[in-house]
């Protein structure tokens, strides 16, 4: 059975490694982070990672971004990566509420929006690691 929780950035670095950046290096986590992980039988399937920071475009509210998802590649389409976003946008309503932003990878933009997530902008491409789009959506306070 997969449980969602919370654990230290140790345990989601190599799936966030192997999933985001296959080649290059990962920036250092932030102490500040919130890293959420799906387990299954002690083993990290699926992360998200959340903190506090402001978005790119004016909004006067707490703002928390989402980064570091990742599903490892092996266990898509079971509903893991749905099971750690409900998490993430669980935890920004428990801590306040706000804004949620985070900038998406293009080919994953319909799956954060049946998540209630809405793009802004336009698209623009990181050479290093693809298409992307900044997502936004508004949480109440839990």
């Amino acid at each position: 059975m997969i449980e969602v929780r919370r654990v230290g950035p140790e345990r989601t670095r190599p799936l966030r490694q192997q999933v985001l950046r296959p080649v290059g290096t990962l920036a250092p986590d932030d102490p500040a982070a919130v890293h959420l992980a799906a387990v299954d039988g002690g083993e990290v399937v699926g992360t998200g990672v959340v903190i506090t920071a402001t978005p790119p475009f004016a909004y006067a509210g707490a703002a928390w971004r989402l980064r570091g998802m990742a599903t490892d590649p092996g266990r898509r389409g079971e509903g893991i990566g749905s099971a750690v976003l409900a998490a993430v946008l669980l935890h920004v309503e428990t801590e306040g509420g706000g804004l949620l932003w985070c900038n998406a990878r293009v080919p994953a933009q319909r799956f954060y929006e049946r998540a209630g997530l809405r793009t802004w902008g336009e698209p623009w491409d990181d050479p290093a690691i693809g298409p992307h789009i900044v997502m936004q959506v508004e949480l109440s306070a839990g």
